[in-house]
């Protein structure tokens, strides 16, 4: 790519000319280089070939008359020889075997040089020798003209070398003037032949430009003229070979991009037209969408309202008839009243869960849902949905079983209500579609990673199964396995396409999978973030380490998920199935088990069951039976010497394992009721001694509150009106006040804020009783500086609980519900109030230091440093109550992932110091004052 990139920096005829004269020029230069250095030897070996003929014969001519001393004949010899060759012989000596002069041709001013300057007996034959611009040679002179070395045989037929006697040497200087002349004239005559070469090269080379990069460059421009849209340029004229042929092929081009260009002009313009109609007409139906959104607008205003008119008035209703039902029950009454009384509550319980499912599924229809994201413990939420259920599969005799992945963490976060709700809703068709057999409950760790855990929990059970073609409908609202007219089973249809919205507004993901007549198994997958603070109360399991248990249970699913527990736990296990194997062992045996574990279902199955479980008693240190709420109770009665505890089916483990560790002998009363005929008056409870306001509009729903109030405390006073609550409210203190949401003339969020302006209940708790059930509601109700929630229809536990966490609650000195509301603190911490406080406690001792951290680096502008520190604060303030912090924090960190400069949220960041400065003095008097209550609750 990088050379295609270098060679578009260069024309066409740079091209053409470089690599046309270039391999001519070097091929010039190559030959004239050779011919020349060619040249020069051959001249130079010419003039030593002469000068070796002129020296050779003369040093034989020399041999007689240096022999015979004839001085004077050898100069004439050698003087006439140089005079002969005067334009090659400059000089001529002859040296004897003393390398002393003898004979010269004529006086030479610089003879020295002629003279041998090694050893005479080196020289066998003539050398060379080179001086400037001139060579001397010198060949030795030899005794009866022998010219060098020769071997003879001797007596002995032996080779010798023979040497000749050496007479002395001629040494002649030999002029190269004109040898150098004529390499000169050579190398002239090479460049003159290259340069003309070169000239004709570049000759037809230009032509050849002229011929072939002028058409292009034409072609160039006319293409450059056609890419802008001159769609009648054409080429003309006359070109050569392959060049008229793309002339003709670019007219051709050109000619049919015109033809093109007007057809697609044509289309254009006919687009264009249609598209301007299309517009009108899209803009007609964004009119008509515009009105459209409006109207479905206000449809969903109407709903909304409509749902919390209907929550409003069906409820209301609701809690006269459960709450009056309730209050009949505990008159005397014969059975056949109790009977119906006990049909209506069941009634208006089915009728409340009917209106319940009805405005989730609206909510869920409207996307007007908000799911909470509490820490919670995962086994307790799923023991207590599980106690929910457990009469039902009693009655039922169906096996219910949980088992629990142990790698599964106890503490996490998320919405633990509508956790309970979705497996409540697959719990409860499970249990109402099965006749026999057994209903399972089984999570499983699918991974766990970055702080979140994914869990996949399975409802298995033996009931009727689904048809294959009936599985698509079952997600689907208002739709049924069986839809018919003579179907078996009720409902609405409403609590799968509940439980399904539920899970994938949680992340998660759901299934089924069924057989008709073998049962069916309901999955789903739900992400939960890993909660920051221990929720459920560490046991110490490492004590149960090698202690015995015998379990006795012929369930196998049940014996399967309890023998996990306990082996997981530590325990060693004996088990038995029958009564048969459990006679025999107790019988046979002299072990002493730790603790043991029955099922008195099974039991109750032998004929003196009475006698095997005192002797099983006799070999267990502690000894707790298993058994559901339609066991007999005169049979629980009579067992009752013979056994330490009874735990209810099913048996969750944090149940199981507080019954090991922490054993007690004596067994609940309340685990045993006498028989009804048999039972004393109740005596009544104490009531608390507290006064307290009810205001409700309605009137039988104020005599029914009434009613319970004045069972639980001393002092009651109603009210039918939010102005008569106002009223009294500044003549009287109240220890708590119950106020209703919806009354004509004032309101009660209207009435709670004239109650906390100009009062003498300006501090007390007011607990909002409302039928109303949607989200946007209970926002409302938490803003308008009312401290709780009490839900209609009101249920007598629900109000005994709100009468105790209220009672003697110390009076805060009124501050910012938004800065820090001690309420959210609870729920947050899972209303554990010493773990609420603990977590208080650590946000106020970090705050010096968090302050101090984000002022530095507000001071120098760290973004780093700035969104570690606010990260720290936002995850501390998701856990205390402080909503306005964690708004802020969630605002800041928010930018500053966004990268956004420090600078630039500098406003935020100084209102967020302000904030904590009310939070610290907002949380130190909290803490004093409830330091001594949460010591006082334990």
């Amino acid at each position: 790519m990088k050379e295609a990139n270098n060679m578009t920096k260069y024309s066409l005829r740079s091209w053409v000319l470089v690599l046309a004269l270039a391999p001519t020029i070097l091929v010039g230069i190559l030959l004239g280089s050779y011919f020349t250095i060619n040249r020069f030897y051959e001249l130079e070996q010419t003039l030593i070939d002469q000068a070796s003929n002129i020296i050779e014969p003369l040093a034989i001519a020399a041999e007689v008359g240096l022999e015979s001393k004839d001085f004077e004949t050898t100069k004439r010899l050698i003087t006439s020889a140089q005079l002969n060759k005067a334009s090659l012989v400059q000089f001529i000596a002859i040296f004897d075997v003393n390398n002393r002069v003898v004979v010269t041709s004529h006086h030479y001013k610089n003879h020295e040089v002629m003279r041998y300057d090694k050893p005479l007996e080196s020289m066998l034959r003539t050398k060379l020798e080179h001086i400037g611009d001139s060579m001397i040679l010198r060949s030795p002179i030899f005794q009866n003209n022998a010219t060098e070395p020769f071997d003879e045989f001797d007596e002995n037929d032996k080779v010798v070398t023979v040497t000749p006697i050496k007479l002395g040497y001629i040494a002649i200087l030999i002029n190269k003037e004109n040898a150098l002349l004529e390499q000169h004239r050579a190398a002239v005559a090479a460049f003159i032949i290259v340069l003309i070469g070169v000239q004709l090269n570049l000759f037809f080379t230009f032509r050849l430009v002229k011929n072939v990069t002028q058409p292009i460059t034409e072609m160039v421009r006319v293409v450059a003229k056609i890419r802008e849209g001159k769609l009648d340029t054409r080429l003309t004229g006359n070109l050569i070979g392959e060049l008229d042929l793309l002339k003709r092929g670019i007219n051709a081009m050109a000619g049919s991009l015109s033809e093109y260009h007007e057809e697609m002009q044509q289309n254009i313009d006919q687009a264009t037209s249609d598209l301007r109609e299309t517009l009108e007409q899209i803009e007609i139906q964004n009119v008509e969408l515009d009105m459209a959104k409006k109207r479905a607008l206000e449809a969903s205003r109407i709903k909304s309202e409509f749902l919390a008119n209907m929550s409003h008035e069906l409820r209301t209703p609701l809690n006269g008839v459960i709450g009056f039902a309730k209050q009949l029950l505990k008159t005397p009454l014969h059975s056949s009243q109790q009977e119906y009384i006990r049909t209506i509550e069941r009634s208006a319980v089915n009728l409340l869960s009917i209106i319940n499912d009805i405005l989730d599924f609206s909510k869920l229809e409207a996307g007007k849902m908000v799911l909470e994201n509490m820490p919670f413990s995962l086994r307790e939420v799923l023991e207590e949905t599980i106690t929910m259920l457990s009469s039902s599969a009693n009655e039922k005799d169906i096996e219910l079983v949980i088992d629990v992945d142990p790698r599964i963490p106890e503490d996490v976060t998320g919405d633990a209500m509508r956790f309970s709700q979705i497996l409540t809703n697959l719990l409860g068709n499970a249990i109402k579609f099965t006749d026999s057999g057994s209903v399972q409950l089984k999570l499983q760790l699918e991974e766990l990673t970055n702080g979140k855990v994914y869990i996949r929990t399975e409802v298995i059970d033996t009931g009727i199964g689904i048809d294959a073609d009936k599985l698509a409908t079952l997600f689907q609202a208002f739709g049924q396995a069986d839809s018919s007219i003579s179907r078996r089973f009720g409902g609405t249809g409403l609590g799968l396409v509940i439980t399904k919205r539920l899970v994938n507004r949680m992340g998660g993901q759901i299934g089924c999978s069924s057989e008709p007549q073998q049962g069916s198994t309901f999955w789903f997958s739900l992400p939960l973030n890993l909660s920051q603070y221990p929720i459920s109360d560490t046991l110490p399991i490492g004590t149960l380490k090698h202690k015995s248990i015998l379990l006795f249970e012929p369930s196998v699913l049940s014996r399967q998920a309890i023998d996990r527990m306990l082996v997981r736990w530590g325990l060693e296990v004996t088990h038995v199935t029958t009564i048969a194997e459990l006679d025999e062992l107790v019988s046979n045996t002299s072990n002493l088990f730790d603790y043991g574990l029955l099922s008195f279902k099974a039991m109750c199955c032998a004929d003196d069951s009475l006698a095997l479980l005192k002797l099983t008693k006799s070999k267990v240190n502690y000894l707790m039976l298993v058994s559901n709420s339609v066991d007999s109770e005169r049979a629980l009665t009579i067992a009752r010497p013979y056994f330490d505890k009874q735990l209810t089916m099913p048996i969750g483990e944090k149940r199981l394992s507080d019954s090991l560790i922490d054993p007690q002998s004596s067994v609940s009363a309340a685990a045993y009721k006498p028989s009804p005929l048999l039972e004393p008056s109740p005596s009544p409870a104490a009531k608390e001694n507290l006064k307290v306001l009810a205001v409700d509009d309605n009137p039988a729903n104020l005599k029914l509150i009434d009613t319970l109030l004045k069972e639980l405390v001393s002092q009651v006073h109603v009210v039918d009106n939010g102005d008569a609550a106002v009223q009294i409210a500044k003549q009287r203190s109240f220890d708590l006040i119950f106020m209703d949401i919806q009354m004509p003339g004032t309101d009660g969020l209207s009435a709670t804020k004239l109650i906390r302006q100009n009062s003498a209940n300006r501090n007390t708790p007011i607990i909002a009783v409302t039928a109303h059930a949607i989200a946007e509601e209970r926002e409302r109700i938490s803003a308008s500086g009312m401290d709780g929630y009490l839900p209609k229809p009101i249920d007598e536990a629900a109000l005994k609980a709100v009468i105790k966490k209220w009672k003697n609650k110390p009076k805060f000195t009124h501050f910012d519900q938004r800065t820090l509301n001690w309420e959210l603190c609870l729920t947050q911490a899972n209303n554990k109030p010493d773990l609420a406080l603990d977590m208080l406690k650590m946000l106020l001792k970090s705050l010096p230091e968090t302050v101090a951290e984000v002022n530095s680096a507000l001071t120098r502008f760290d973004q780093p440093s700035m969104l570690t520190h606010i990260h720290k604060l936002h995850g501390a303030s998701c856990y205390c109550g402080v909503p306005t912090t964690q708004q802020l924090c969630q605002q800041i960190e928010s930018g500053l992932k966004k990268g956004i400069a420090v600078e630039d949220i500098e406003p935020e960041i100084l209102e967020l110091l302000d904030e904590l400065t009310k939070v610290e003095s907002a949380a130190n008097q909290v803490i004093t004052q409830l330091s001594v209550d949460v010591k006082d609750d334990k």
